[in-house]
């Protein structure tokens, strides 16, 4: 009750706080690392007032590798707890175009680099497309959620989305699945108080797609990667 009441007071007032340094520092170097430090500690702060820690197993990652992460989602929560787990890699993620109409939090967002998708508009989301392989090919990573919105079934993964496999293959870097279990206890999707926990982020062997896949093949890429993630997803959870 004490976290849940602390992260309602805090969350605006760090959220605004961190998303100005955010906006101000973003243009500081080639690769706006010192933005993405920023909101990494934004993340930090958040997880430390909801009380929530995240045991990550990043093991089968390159320290120095720019990776298309491809992780599930069942959380608010989900955000701050990969910035927070895979805060050593520089990278933006895909978001759904609504976020970057929140004051001062949306500007930042699109200021440093990370990509709307309106999934409504083909032909925006193609330009959000090109962006994003832009964005990997100058050496920044990409978060992606392959489900396109929070899960309400936590017995499985949700049913993965071809767009993601579109990025994934247009933007020359692997793919990185990333699993994350124990987030929906927290704050489930239409949850309106988030409880304490401990959630656990594991990164799989990361493959590159374009060695098996092409663009023609995208719904064979998405439904393997799903068998591998759920799989995964399978062996972990509680």
């Amino acid at each position: 009750m004490i976290r849940s009441l602390l992260f309602t007071l805090c969350v605006v007032p760090l959220t605004f706080f961190f998303s100005a340094l955010c906006w101000l520092f973003a243009r500081v170097g080639s690769d706006g690392r010192l933005s993405h430090w920023c909101e990494c500690q934004w993340a930090r702060a958040l997880l430390w007032c909801a009380g929530v820690r995240v045991e990550a197993d990043l093991a089968a990652l390159d320290p120095e590798g720019v990776y298309i992460f491809m992780a599930n989602h069942q959380s608010h929560m989900d955000i701050p707890i990969l910035f927070a787990a895979l805060s050593r890699y520089n990278f933006r993620f895909l978001a759904k175009e609504s976020l970057f109409a929140i004051p001062v939090f949306g500007p930042a967002m699109r200021r440093m680099g990370h990509v709307a998708i309106d999934r409504q508009n083909r032909r925006k989301a193609m330009e959000s497309i090109q962006e994003a392989a832009d964005l990997v090919s100058r050496g920044i990573g990409l978060l992606v959620f392959p489900e396109g919105t929070r899960s309400l079934d936590y017995a499985r993964l949700g049913e993965f989305k071809t767009g993601g496999m579109i990025v994934a293959l247009k933007c020359r870097a692997k793919v990185a699945p990333v699993i994350v279990t124990g987030s929906g206890a927290l704050l489930s999707k239409h949850g309106r108080r988030v409880r304490p926990g401990v959630v656990t982020v594991r990164a799989l062997p990361p493959f590159d797609p374009h060695a098996s896949y092409t663009l023609k093949e995208r719904e064979a890429f998405k439904n393997d990667l799903w068998a591998r993630m759920d799989g995964a997803y399978q062996e972990m959870r509680p």
